[in-house]
């Protein structure tokens, strides 16, 4: 089976005024279509692992076949990436995590205002395009930062939030201000979905 461009938890605008709908409407329908389009292409000449899951084909990159395997990483890493970047946020987000998932923040980082301080700083220092990222490793969480499409699970690392940093992300409305991209961002971090995917993490 092909994959598919999964539809959007919201409309385009109801991330508004944090980021605009003209922004998500290409980000989704014109980069996110992209990278759908590019890696079932690439597929076509590894057939053996068009049958593969996403989380499958980007563990374990080192088996694609060489002559392809660069694109699949890129493809498949923006598909990756992508996809969980929608759901990572919500027009009901922002606000501070609960649970278990703001217990580990505390113990891993002192405080919530100190690990936004952390994140932000590793994704404005991204040179270039790339994500940051949280990442659980059992109770602990570390922060990471990954150029292009990469992510923490071609390495096999279970993220547990990730902000897009590519210009295409942020350019229309806030050109290249990156910073005041990333403040306006934590309005949208949907805690739950964070919550879950935490509670989904290797426990060791």
């Amino acid at each position: 089976m092909a994959f598919a461009l999964p539809p959007l938890p919201y409309d385009y605008a109801a991330l508004e005024p944090h980021i605009d709908a003209r922004t998500m409407e290409i980000h989704h329908t014109k980069h996110h279509q992209g990278y759908v389009n590019n890696l079932n292409a690439a597929l076509e000449k590894a057939p053996a692992f068009q049958s593969k899951s996403l989380d499958e084909i980007v563990g374990n990159l080192s088996a694609i076949p060489e002559n392809v395997r660069t694109a699949v990483r890129n493809n498949a890493g923006g598909h990756w990436n992508h996809s969980m970047f929608w759901v990572i946020m919500s027009p009901k987000g922002g606000g501070d995590p609960g649970g278990d998932v703001a217990k580990a923040i505390s113990a891993s980082f002192g405080a919530l205002a100190t690990f936004k301080e952390q994140f932000n700083a590793a994704a404005s220092g991204r040179f270039g395009s790339g994500w940051a990222w949280l990442v659980a490793t059992g109770d602990k969480l570390s922060i990471e930062s990954t150029p292009n499409q990469d992510n923490p699970a071609m390495d096999g690392r279970h993220a547990i939030l990730g902000v897009d940093v590519w210009e295409h992300a942020y350019y229309l409305k806030y050109q290249n201000r990156r910073a005041d991209y990333l403040a306006a961002w934590w309005n949208l971090v949907n805690w739950h979905e964070v919550a879950k995917r935490f509670d989904a993490r290797p426990k060791r």
